[in-house]
């Protein structure tokens, strides 16, 4: 059997080799530079990019016509519910009802359908600089050329369309809420403020109603974060209350993975409860507008009311399946607040006072 050859050490290779190793150690470290992050104009442009493009700031602002025009386009190719209930406001009241809506509806989009929390952050910025600029006369974007005849017309402050941003930018920030408090918290800025710009164009604006007004408002959103649970986490969010999903042993993998368990279920139970009492807080405000008014507030609260309905009937499984109004319901809603126009003791206003006596 034959031994294999022991391999000699090369005495020159080694010399070499030890020479590099020094060379490396020796030789200056090189740091890899920053990268730096994307300017603003850049941002805003990769914001753009993912937004229709008749949503952009033009060069020259239209003219009021056209401005309108643009809004009452947005708002009744957007969503179905607004432009039923502008059905029953005065013919007079309707274009700055569309122009509340655009300037909603796309602070919205801007917050929540860029993809990217930088490049919306620089989008809102914008966006409020805009606002601004309405304030001082100088609006270009047609929903500010609209709105700042609103504005000019019920003496509307700048404090609720400012408010929305705020909760827009939050949005891009925070994405968890550790009792009902800080949700609700967030939905003064969130959803209040709507209520309170409708009241103000339609010459409802005081203290007492802002109040009721704020309750349907809180509940609206709330009763949408809880038909929304699954869809808010795909953009990361949670607007369940950390401190009731730990008293209901509720844990983040569950909405994850879609699981729903007996525990689950009471945490939706619990939710939806506070939100009806919060729905019927607000029901007053029905009594105590005008009646054209009190009809879309009676409208948009059964709406609320439904979707908490709806939830109920999936048991409270809002991870399968979103919940949805269904549009024969839908049509029913409708002609329940035109019955209450006509009949005052079928609106929600009238449920408030039986509850009020009970009590």
């Amino acid at each position: 059997m034959t031994k294999k050859a022991t391999k000699q050490p090369d005495p020159e290779k080694e010399a070499k080799a030890e020479a590099k190793t020094e060379a490396k150690a020796e030789a200056p470290s090189v740091e890899t530079p920053p990268v730096e992050a994307p300017s603003e104009e850049v941002l805003i442009a990769r914001g753009w990019a993912a937004l229709p493009e008749s949503y952009r700031i033009p060069e020259v602002a239209p003219t009021l016509d056209e401005a309108q025009a643009y809004c009452k386009q947005l708002a009744e190719s957007h969503y179905e519910n607004f432009h039923v209930a502008t059905w029953f406001l005065p013919k007079a009241l309707r274009p700055h009802f569309h122009a509340i809506y655009a300037y909603c509806r796309i602070s919205d989009d801007l917050g929540d359908e860029v993809g990217d929390p930088a490049a919306a952050l620089a989008l809102l910025n914008l966006w409020g600089q805009e606002l601004d600029a309405c304030y001082q006369g100088k609006a270009r974007h047609p929903v500010f050329v609209a709105l700042a005849e609103t504005i000019h017309e019920y003496f509307i402050p700048k404090d609720p369309f400012a408010d929305l941003l705020k909760a827009f930018r939050q949005d891009q920030k925070v994405t968890r809420y550790q009792t009902i408090e800080d949700v609700l918290a967030y939905c003064r800025y969130s959803a209040n403020p709507v209520g309170r710009l409708v009241l103000y164009a339609c010459g409802e604006a005081d203290e007492e109603k802002f109040k009721l007004s704020d309750a349907t408002c809180s509940a609206l959103q709330l009763a949408n974060f809880w038909q929304d649970v699954r869809r808010d986490y795909t953009r990361g969010r949670i607007y369940l209350p950390q401190a009731d999903m730990d008293f209901f042993r509720v844990q983040e993998v569950t909405i994850a993975e879609g699981i729903v368990t007996p525990e689950f279920r009471g945490l939706m139970r619990c939710e939806v409860d506070y939100t009806r009492q919060l729905f019927e807080e607000g029901f007053p405000l029905i009594g105590m507008v005008s009646r054209e008014l009190a009809v879309d507030l009676d409208l948009f609260s059964r709406g609320g009311l439904e979707i908490l309905r709806a939830i109920e009937r999936q048991s409270y499984d809002v991870l399968s399946a979103r919940p949805a109004i269904s549009k024969s319901t839908k049509a029913k809603l409708g002609l329940w607040a035109v019955a209450a126009k006509l009949l005052p003791f079928l609106s929600l206003a009238r449920r408030a006072r039986r509850t009020e006596k009970t009590d």
